[in-house]
């Protein structure tokens, strides 16, 4: 059995090449894994930004209302639950596996997360905004602001020592649900700060540019430090069996804290479950956790997941992982341009088919399959442009490429 010193000096001896080799084969299909597993949650992402281009007339609230919600509905937004914590976990991840190379040569990773992670907030107020709603009169700060904000927080707390990293994100995502529903008041010196950290709301509602705050951003500091903690179980030290096996039995164990904490309603969701009129709406309410902040009993569910997932995704190699680790690897470059296909697909079919629901033009509330239908046709038609960035992105020197 290998000690902490005998590994230590394994890792600062010069290693044969066949052994570095071997290394780096085996770190490519991690990253393979983590890439097709990114992918296929942005694939989900835009079943869900389908949904509300084509069917924003007919909103959901948060959490969902039961009964209320179709569940063709329900169901296609649960999925979508999905996307935002597994991409701010596997962030995490991934920036440790920037930082910690196969070669053994480390890497400044606080520089690494302060450029991506500001390039994010100004993408979000700027790219971003204009591609959901056309103006600047609002500024609606979301997934891309929480994202950014993270990796900010992270680039401080990068070098603190990993057991702390866990402890801070383990109490913020365990812990943020004891205060989601402490109200401050909105002339509070605090509101802001609040507002910002944990409550979904205005920051300026008045004036010629308002504010809005759609991803309160604690409770994503403390899933991208746990995926910060979690990145050594893919160093090279740790073999694919224990990783797969540490992986599995992680995502059982959220997944069984889940059932327990949301099966007697004990902690981890403010909107308690209660039996409906049949089966499919009390296990529908049973699902309904609140995404605005993320409640610990939605973080159970999508990381757990997102973890057996992971563990699955490492050993599979066919079609459809493949198509799913290149929209992964070149994610910015797919969010961005999926934006503003579905902006501009959208006004053309407003200007020639009018608005058909009030001000909008969308699906009537019984074809919610035209949804699905646009989704599945979708996804080949962006595969080939973010394919070819792809492509570029591995050719390419220029630095600016390997932000998206």
């Amino acid at each position: 059995m290998s000690t902490p010193s005998s590994l230590s000096r394994a890792a600062v001896m010069p290693q044969p090449a066949a052994s570095l080799s071997g290394q780096i084969a085996a770190h490519k299909a991690r990253i393979t894994s983590i890439d097709a597993l990114r992918g296929f949650v942005m694939i989900v992402m835009l079943l869900d930004h389908v949904r509300e281009t084509l069917y924003l007339h007919l909103q959901v609230t948060d959490p969902m209302t039961v009964p209320g919600t179709p569940s063709d509905v329900f169901f296609s937004r649960l999925a979508a639950h999905f996307c935002a914590p597994v991409f701010v976990f596997l962030t995490g991840l991934s920036a440790w596996l920037y930082a910690n190379p196969p070669s053994g040569a480390k890497r400044d990773v606080r520089d690494f997360l302060l450029k991506r992670g500001l390039l994010l907030i100004l993408l979000e107020l700027t790219l971003v905004n204009f591609a959901w709603s056309g103006t600047y009169t609002v500024l609606y700060l979301q997934v891309m602001w929480a994202i950014g904000f993270s990796m900010v927080v992270l680039a401080y707390m990068s070098g603190l020592p990993r057991w702390l990293l866990a402890t801070l994100g383990l109490l913020i995502v365990g812990g943020h649900n004891a205060v989601a529903g402490y109200v401050v008041a909105p002339d509070s010196a605090w509101f802001p700060l609040w507002t910002l950290m944990l409550h979904r709301g205005w920051l300026v509602a008045d004036g010629a540019l308002k504010v809005k705050l759609t991803y309160p951003a604690l409770p994503w500091v403390g899933v991208i430090l746990l995926g910060y903690a979690f990145a050594p179980l893919f160093s090279a030290a740790v073999s694919r069996l224990q990783r797969q096996r540490t992986l599995v039995l992680t995502g059982l164990a959220c997944l069984a804290l889940l059932l327990v904490l949301r099966g007697f309603n004990i902690y981890g969701e403010n909107a308690p479950w209660t039996p409906q009129a049949n089966g499919i709406e009390t296990l529908k309410d049973w699902l309904d956790f609140t995404k605005y902040p993320p409640s610990l009993d939605f973080l159970l569910m999508t990381l757990g997941g997102g973890l057996l997932m992971l563990a699955a995704l490492e050993k599979a190699d066919n079609g459809f992982t493949r198509v799913c680790s290149t929209f992964g690897g070149a994610p910015m470059f797919y969010y961005i341009f999926h934006l503003y296909v579905l902006m501009i697909s959208y006004r053309i079919l407003l200007a020639i088919f009018g608005p058909n629901q009030g001000t909008r033009f969308g699906v009537d509330a019984d074809s919610f399959w035209v949804v699905w239908v646009v989704w599945l046709a979708m996804v080949p038609l962006l595969y080939i442009p973010v394919r070819a960035f792809a492509a570029f992105k591995r050719r390419s020197t220029q630095a600016w490429v390997r932000y998206f």
